[in-house]
């Protein structure tokens, strides 16, 4: 069974950064179908950043220039740098993985962390 724990939320000021963690058990993490998504009151889940099913990152475009996803295979962790932060950039944090990730060519991401808040303040 596949479990992720995430880490290192927080609230900063504007232009600060965090980095966001998640562990994984049950699970070796590869870069394929790995992603973190966010979601913020009165809005639906939207995807923040991914390492694809071919093993390419892609980004929002909100995030593109200021987030980093990033996997470290010796800690089985998963990564999310985020820099120059902004008011909304705020709302609950979510890591994702397809446990199936390196073998399929459309990633289905059925494994989620709990989620954590990350909170911007002007």
């Amino acid at each position: 069974q596949v479990q992720l724990v995430e880490s290192g939320g927080g609230s900063v000021q504007t232009g600060g950064s965090l980095r966001l963690s998640c562990a994984a058990s049950g699970y070796a993490y590869t870069k394929y179908c790995t992603g973190w998504f966010r979601q913020t009151p009165g809005k639906e889940r939207e995807e923040v950043a991914r390492f694809d099913s071919d093993g390419t990152t892609s980004y929002a475009d909100s995030v593109k220039g200021r987030f980093i996803i990033s996997t470290d295979t010796a800690k089985n962790t998963l990564f999310l740098e985020m820099n120059s932060l902004k008011p909304e950039d705020t709302g609950m944090y979510y890591c994702s993985v397809d446990p199936d990730g390196d073998s399929v060519l459309v990633c289905d991401f059925t494994s989620w962390g709990q989620g954590l808040q990350v909170t911007v303040a002007s």
